[in-house]
């Protein structure tokens, strides 16, 4: 998992589909869009989702994350209430609010570190939206919820001083904190504007509602997918329009286009079609999850092989995203590739995976992304200070090994 060029030797050596291990358990990796297809369009016909052992425990068995057939439907469409249209509308000012208050914070800064300040960013964004707390990062819930994400790739061996065994205990009192976030909602009016009053109100077609142990298991989910990943896309962006002022020029002249004293709104966001482009391009360079995990229900076959049933199936993103005959010059930065509406093949762009389990805040995470950009191209700027690695670590999610360290400064560019 640390060694990224790992995947792409093995494929140079034995083709898009092999077999390996993985914590000392037999995996099938797949790659390309053939590969993608077959996986993501045949799930609960061939395969059901599946994750490492650290990761199950720590989400917990009520979680969307590990449900399946029936009742991964069932909750699915009760959780998507809180991130439909009419939800997104409501989220928007509070994501503008938390956007600004950094952005003036980094400009004091002046200097920084940019990738532990974009988490805390992020997950104040999460908490607020998702929870109804303000400061989230500052919160025990904050300090609790970093010890537990370090945990969710780990060896799962329960002892108090490995990164599982610490992250186990974290889960404990973050679920205690939620309990009470939730018992003084239900005591409460529910406010309508954060995912979890929607949540609590929400009624499935039979009329029943998530219990408190579900309620807790999901916002835990959503937290964790409102955060890392997010962080993780916002920092490859930041660091991606630094290193190619090219494009970074044509992102500030198509936001002079527009008045910096109107609201940023969904139809607003829509029409910013090269903003669009460029946060496509970033997701297709360097996409926050690197695969999925499924298991196989019935035995299949796929390009020639066998995969027999109960096999750990492994599909990878990356390597679909860097494949030259999809996308020419892969390792380019290149936002124009998106520029027109090619009738791509399905499943060649699978940043937030597809099919039955499509990422179910995928909304959500574009609309962070590209309120966050267009505030911060509209009104400042930054260089990337010298001598710092910039190679990216792959996990939990891809980051800068320095961390990003930049110079900040306000510009101005809309009268």
């Amino acid at each position: 998992m640390q060694n990224s060029p790992f995947t792409k030797k093995r494929q140079q050596k034995n083709g898009s589909i092999f077999k390996s291990s993985f914590f000392g358990q037999p995996i099938v990796f797949m790659s390309g869009q053939e590969a993608n297809l077959f996986i993501l369009s045949n799930d609960n016909q061939y395969f059901v989702v599946t994750s490492p052992a650290s990761t199950r425990a720590l989400l917990g068995p009520l979680s969307l994350s590990v449900q399946t057939g029936a009742n991964h439907i069932n909750r699915r469409k009760l959780l998507y209430q809180a991130f439909g249209p009419r939800a997104l509308v409501g989220y928007i000012g509070a994501m503008e609010n938390i956007t600004q208050r950094y952005l003036e914070k980094w400009e004091k800064m002046e200097t920084m570190t940019w990738y532990p300040e974009l988490r805390n960013y992020t997950f104040d964004v999460a908490a607020k939206l998702l929870v109804g707390i303000d400061n989230g990062s500052e919160t025990a819930l904050g300090h609790n919820f970093e010890t537990w994400s370090k945990g969710l790739f780990s060896i799962a061996l329960d002892l108090p001083w490995t990164k599982f065994g610490k992250a186990k205990k974290c889960r404990k009192l973050m679920l205690a904190e939620l309990e009470k976030i939730i018992g003084d909602r239900k005591l409460g009016t529910p406010s309508g504007n954060d995912a979890l009053s929607l949540l609590i109100s929400a009624r499935d077609e039979e009329g029943n509602s998530l219990s408190l142990d579900e309620l807790k298991d999901q916002v835990l989910l959503l937290l964790f997918a409102g955060h890392d990943t997010l962080t993780s896309a916002i920092a490859s962006f930041c660091l991606l329009l630094a290193q190619n002022p090219d494009v970074m020029a044509k992102v500030r002249a198509e936001q002079q286009q527009f008045s910096a004293t109107e609201p940023l709104t969904l139809e607003r966001l829509k029409e910013m079609t090269y903003l669009e482009q460029v946060l496509r391009e970033v997701l297709r360079l360097v996409p926050p999850v690197g695969g999925g995990f499924r298991q196989a229900i019935k035995a299949c076959e796929f390009g020639g092989y066998e995969i027999p049933k109960g096999s750990i199936v492994l599909y990878l993103i990356n390597p679909t995203h860097q494949d030259s005959q999809l996308y020419p010059e892969p390792d380019r930065f290149d936002p124009d590739r998106f520029s027109s509406e090619r009738s791509a093949k399905p499943f060649s762009y699978v940043p937030f995976g597809g099919g039955l389990r499509e990422c179910l805040g995928k909304e959500f995470a574009r609309l962070e992304m590209k309120l966050f950009a267009a505030k911060i191209i509209r009104e400042f700027e930054w260089d990337l200070l010298p001598d710092q690695d910039l190679n990216l670590i792959p996990l939990p999610t891809p980051h800068p090994r320095d961390g990003l360290r930049v110079k900040f400064r306000r510009t101005t560019i809309n009268s």
